[in-house]
């Protein structure tokens, strides 16, 4: 998500302006449908100049909208965009908006310090320095060397973590919220393979997200020297929310599960689930993505706002 506020004028303005116009809004649109598209795809769909494309899609980079990256074509290079956040949020009131940090716990959680799991292959992990386990052998990930992933597949199952819950015993939770970066596993990559990602808390089933792809048509921001350019590079990153009403992915409903469904006060830990269900349309399994791998330097944080 992306965050403005008026204190921050330069920014607002950019990115407000960037909003103001039904061709960009078109050219967002477009992007969230297709993860990649260069400048000749964009004025092919939506039917405009190539001209006229190439200055809206500048606006909409210089604003940090969408990212743009330049790669090798028939005839010279070739710019290709991508979005760069799914939410804006506007801060006009910074005042109002004040929250006591007292108020907040968050605590991220490395991506190999699952405690329970069910993979079926392609399934696989690595770290900094190199794979962890061999390849495709589910077993292997209860090897102590799990604990060092910084990247994890797998084409079928799920796998597990738990999260202390560390808040004042009367404190009473009014959100609770998971963001992680992620996508598809296909052989290979391929940006175009869907994939049913499904979280669970606490054992309850609070929504899924449908991943467009197993992304690797640019290198990952973060991904060491020795990782493969043709191995998957990079993930979305997504937040999974529970409120007092629903629970969301990124602000969009997913279900009516709401805080008093997930039974928080038994546990001094919560639990967070997220697989592929056997019935899921999609089997396009799951690439989680640590601090050293991927376009995010973050693993799986867990936020709880707390009154």
């Amino acid at each position: 998500m992306l965050e403005l506020s008026i204190n921050e004028p330069d920014q607002l303005v950019a990115v407000a302006h960037a909003l103001s116009s039904h061709t960009r809004i078109n050219i967002i649109k477009l992007l969230l449908q297709h993860h990649n598209l260069n400048i000749i795809e964009i004025a092919e769909m939506l039917k405009i100049p190539v001209s006229t494309t190439a200055i809206n899609v500048k606006v909409l980079e210089e604003s940090g909208l969408i990212l743009t990256e330049l790669q090798p074509a028939s005839r010279g290079a070739m710019k290709v965009c991508s979005r760069n956040f799914d939410d804006v949020r506007m801060i006009l009131n910074p005042i109002a908006m004040y929250k006591n940090p007292n108020d907040l716990y968050e605590i991220e959680m490395p991506i190999g310090h699952f405690i329970n799991f069910e993979v079926f292959p392609t399934c696989g992990m690595a770290n900094l320095n190199g794979m962890v386990i061999p390849e495709d052998d589910p077993v292997s990930f209860y090897h102590p060397e799990s604990k060092t992933a910084e990247i994890i597949w797998l084409r079928q199952g799920w796998i597990e973590y738990r999260f202390p819950k560390v808040i004042p015993h009367q404190a009473a939770i009014k959100s609770i919220e998971f963001s992680l970066e992620i996508c598809s596993e296909a052989p290979n990559y391929n940006n175009e393979w869907p994939s049913d990602i499904t979280v669970w808390v606490n054992g309850i089933e609070i929504g899924t997200w449908t991943s467009p792809g197993d992304f690797g048509d640019h290198r990952g921001k973060l991904n060491p020297p020795w990782w493969n350019d043709s191995s998957t590079q990079y993930g979305i990153l997504k937040t999974w929310r529970v409120d007092e009403k629903r629970s969301s992915v990124d602000n969009e409903k997913t279900s009516s599960v709401s805080l008093a469904d997930l039974h928080l006060e038994k546990y001094p830990f919560i639990g967070f689930k997220i697989g592929i269900k056997p019935d899921a349309l999609h089997h396009g399994g799951i690439n989680l993505f640590g601090r050293g791998f991927g376009d995010y330097a973050q693993a799986i944080i867990m936020k709880i706002q707390y009154v």
